[in-house]
């Protein structure tokens, strides 16, 4: 049952136990309303009856206080198990979201629109949240406390308790019917959503591109038609919806006619009292009003499912696991046969094999689109290979905890991720239990002083969001930074130079210097002067190593791919244009 709950309403075990707690404590609060009902019919059956004794008005008095007290105290307790509760599981929903997300390798990311991720996490989230603290418990609790009630008067008067809750198995199969049509409706109102926020984050993204090339009334036109799209979409499935719900409310009051009709048919014919009678009339006047509410949230129920779905997509996929031990003997980084794709199609590479040895610098070069970045991807175990063997140390990195692994490695990316955070911490962020005065240790060593101590507030300074106040080399010197303040054995530089103008790249260059002395170094590069020291090249060309060797060996080859590299590079390097 617990398993069950979790799975069917994304709940942590904690999340399940209160949940129930909750539901527990709406059907209390739900039955605590039949005590003045049951005041009233005392009051009302003594008036009848001839009068009220003194007595019995210090009955009905404590009676009238008592009720109220155990109604607000239940009240008080649904209210925490609603809502304090329930925001506590939302925190721990995201967490959990995050952690899973952590474990994951990239070729989900590959396969999932970044907008719909963020959706997951934030907004259906959000939605669950609301949902647990304002509709489940009140439906369920709606639900069992009708039930309990029924089968109670049944009891009492088994004509006149069907004649006032029939309507509770024909509301519910209206409630259970209507969920195939939602479903069908809310499908292509959640797609049409995440397109149109797609849509608004593309062009925030881009709108410098856009700006360029005044191309912002264009660009709008298609934002603008999935926005309507998202309207239309929303009304169909709100209509949908309230057709079923207004149904449903309907027959729900119709079951009070029919109590009246029959109780009165029935005291007609003298088979009840009067009393029985009024009792009736009473509880039903009460028991419909927390199913009517709980109705009128039907599609925030129906919805539930699809936003559960969601997310146990992500929790269902398979993570990336391996042995915590990091031991290696060594950390020679050696690829054996390897292939690899990143769907069923299209092969990235075929059957590649080198060994990049401890102590050296080897430098993977080729053309664009060859295969390079997806070595690299793969060496740190951001993917997993198809076939072959990766080794770190002879050890498999497939059998390796994709975090014990990634502790052994330094990297440092073109494309730079900075946090809108301070210089100290972005770099911090290479060793989490660093000192601030080796993180600035590490920054002189990357060259960061130079443009630091120029900041208003040197290494306490924001540097905005993902580093905007930051020219591209300054952003890669603290990448750089990042990666020697963590002192990793293996370093991975892809394309870190490759952006950078001639000044910011010597600058750069100096600090990877320090960076790779002493470790198993993976330069990706096409310049030659980022490759030049290197004391090794591997050239791969269609995701085949095509050679392999030293620069000065590989030079020499007349009819090599890489000095035909290097041949086109000087031949660039000279041109220059006309006048």
């Amino acid at each position: 049952m617990k398993k069950f709950l979790m799975k069917r309403f994304a709940l942590s075990e904690k999340g399940v136990k209160d949940f129930l707690i909750a539901t527990l404590f709406v059907v209390l609060t739900n039955l605590s309303f039949i005590i003045p009902i049951s005041i009233i019919y005392y009051l009302v059956s003594d008036l009848i009856a001839g009068g009220i004794s003194p007595a019995r008005y210090w009955f009905y008095g404590a009676g009238t206080v008592l009720s109220v007290v155990i109604i607000i105290i239940l009240n008080y307790f649904q209210y925490n198990a609603e809502y304090f509760t329930t925001y506590k599981e939302s925190a721990r929903r995201r967490i959990s979201l995050a952690e899973t997300l952590r474990k994951l390798p990239l070729s989900y990311f590959g396969k999932r629109d970044v907008a719909d991720l963020t959706k997951i996490v934030l907004n259906d989230a959000t939605i669950l949240e609301h949902d647990f603290s304002h509709i489940m418990p009140q439906f369920f609790g709606a639900v069992i406390s009708s039930v309990l009630i029924v089968v109670s008067l049944l009891f009492y008067d088994w004509r006149m308790a069907i004649a006032s809750f029939w309507v509770f198995p024909v509301t519910m199969l209206i409630v259970f019917t209507s969920r195939g049509v939602q479903k069908r409706f809310s499908r292509p109102k959640l797609q049409a959503s995440i397109e149109c926020e797609t849509g608004v984050q593309e062009y925030i993204d881009t709108i410098k591109d856009i700006k360029a090339n005044s191309a912002e009334r264009r660009m709008l036109v298609p934002i603008k038609k999935s926005i309507a799209k998202v309207e239309k979409k929303s009304i169909v499935a709100e209509l949908g919806v309230a057709i079923f719900v207004i149904s449903a409310q309907m027959i729900l009051k119709v079951g009070i006619a029919t109590t009246a009709l029959v109780g009165s048919y029935l005291l007609i014919n003298g088979q009840i009292g009067m009393m029985t009678f009024f009792m009736f009339l009473l509880v039903v006047s009460r028991v419909y009003e927390p199913m009517n509410g709980s109705l009128i949230n039907l599609a925030a129920i129906i919805n539930q499912r699809l936003t559960v779905d969601r997310m146990n997509e992500i929790y269902d996929y398979p993570v990336q696991a391996g042995d915590t031990d990091g031991k290696t003997a060594g950390y020679d980084l050696c690829f054996d046969d390897v292939k690899f794709s990143y769907n069923d199609e299209e092969s990235v590479l075929r059957g590649v094999s080198f060994a990049a040895k401890q102590g050296e610098v080897t430098a993977l070069v080729g053309p664009s689109g060859g295969g390079k970045s997806t070595v690299g991807k793969l060496a740190a175990r951001f993917y997993d290979a198809k076939e072959g063997s990766i080794t770190l140390g002879g050890r498999e990195i497939s059998g390796m905890d994709p975090e014990t692994l990634l502790k052994n490695y330094s990297i440092v990316f073109q494309d730079v991720v900075l946090f809108n955070n301070t210089v100290m911490e972005n770099i911090r962020i290479g060793n989490s239990a660093a000192t601030d005065e080796q993180v600035m240790r590490a920054a002189k060593e990357a060259n960061c002083d130079e443009f630091v101590n120029r900041l208003p507030d040197g290494y306490n300074t924001f540097i905005g969001e993902n580093g905007r106040t930051l020219s591209g080399g300054e952003r890669q010197r603290i990448s750089i930074a990042r990666a020697l303040l963590k002192d990793a054995p293996v370093v991975l530089l892809d394309e870190a130079t490759a952006s950078l103008d001639a000044e910011n790249e010597t600058v750069v260059q100096e600090a990877i210097s320090r960076l790779t002395k002493d470790k198993t170094v993976i330069i990706i590069a096409h310049r030659m002067r980022t490759v030049e020291n290197a004391d090794k090249v591997v050239f791969i060309r269609d995701g085949k190593v095509t050679e392999q060797g030293s620069p000065k060996d590989l030079i020499q080859k007349e009819r090599g791919e890489f000095a035909q590299m290097v041949r086109l590079q000087k031949e660039s390097a000279a041109w220059s244009m006309g006048k």
